[in-house]
């Protein structure tokens, strides 16, 4: 058995990693995948792929400082196959339902409406910000 230094090795171009590197972990499990044969391979989905196949159930909440007043958005599956979102507020039961619609747009429609809730939460919280410190500077005289 050849057993080479670490400096040899690593003048070659071979780095050895350490024990608790967290590369191994990666390394090996993206080995074990190529290892495979074709037949056995898992597909890999992208992220917005792997939302659509689960659409039934998918839901984001959006922003705010008490969850009783948080938007949610839930995508529903009806026995038909049709696709609708319910959203509600807080823990609230009663829903406004909208649809029925394709599973993507089901997605696409919570994905809108965080996104838009967000948009509008990052404004208003910036807008209180700046009122907040134009007070602080009135009340100390005009002092920056």
């Amino acid at each position: 058995m050849l057993v080479e230094s670490k400096d040899s090795l690593t003048r070659m171009g071979i780095e050895i990693l350490s024990q608790g590197d967290p590369t191994d972990d990666a390394l090996a499990t993206i080995a074990s995948i190529l290892d495979r044969p074709e037949g056995q391979r898992e597909s890999i989905k992208t992220p917005a792929e792997d939302k659509l196949s689960e659409a039934n159930g998918y839901s984001k909440i959006g922003p705010g400082p008490m969850a009783a007043i948080r938007f949610k958005w839930t995508v529903r599956r009806a026995e038909n196959g049709d696709y609708f979102v319910d959203e509600t507020i807080g823990d609230g039961p009663a829903a406004i339902t909208s649809g029925p619609m394709p599973k993507d747009a089901a997605v696409q429609f919570v994905d809108d409406r965080e996104r838009e809730a967000r948009t509008r939460f990052d404004q208003l919280r910036a807008e209180m910000s700046g009122r907040a410190a134009a007070a602080e500077i009135f009340h100390r005289g005009g002092e920056a």
